[in-house]
């Protein structure tokens, strides 16, 4: 009465299931990887750098000044007056 032709019946639910199931979660998984990486990482400005670089003793005092005024548009004689 049951053959082996009617064996395949139950796993076909379960195959159609997986056919929509699979491919939405691949693009759910994709999609919060490459929006998680740009939540982690953000770059650092201009003046960050340049303030890291002198903390780190790599420019003097007086290339800090000058770079900083560069970047925040004061002529070099201001930065050091309001410093």
């Amino acid at each position: 009465m049951l053959g082996s032709e009617h064996f395949g019946m139950g796993w076909g639910g379960l195959g159609m299931v997986l056919v929509w199931v699979l491919p939405i979660l691949l693009i759910v998984l994709l999609v919060r990887y490459f929006t998680r990486d740009r939540e982690g990482k953000r770059e650092s400005s201009a003046m960050e750098i340049l303030e890291a670089r002198y903390a780190r003793g790599e420019i003097d005092r007086d290339e800090y000044l000058k770079r900083r005024a560069d970047l925040t548009g004061r002529s070099g004689d201001e930065a050091r007056c309001k410093t």
